[in-house]
């Protein structure tokens, strides 16, 4: 049986700073000097590291986080 993984990504363009992606996930997310997000690694994540991405996308105002569901 396969596990579901998901794929975070970050788009720099459109992060602000808002930091509230680091706030509910750290171990997924982190910033820069300027305070922009990143995903840590290459952005696989699963379990319930998947949830709090999702939910770190869900409340990132400027719509800069995705994350995408696979088989992994």
């Amino acid at each position: 049986m396969t596990a579901v993984k998901f794929k975070v990504t970050v788009d720099p363009d459109r992060c602000q700073g808002h930091n509230r992606c680091f706030a509910i996930a750290p171990e997924v997310f982190d910033v820069d000097d300027l305070g922009n997000a990143f995903v840590v690694g290459d952005g696989t994540v699963d379990g319930a590291l998947g949830a709090k991405a999702q939910n770190a996308a869900a409340n990132c105002p400027e719509y800069a986080i995705t994350v995408t569901e696979f088989q992994g």
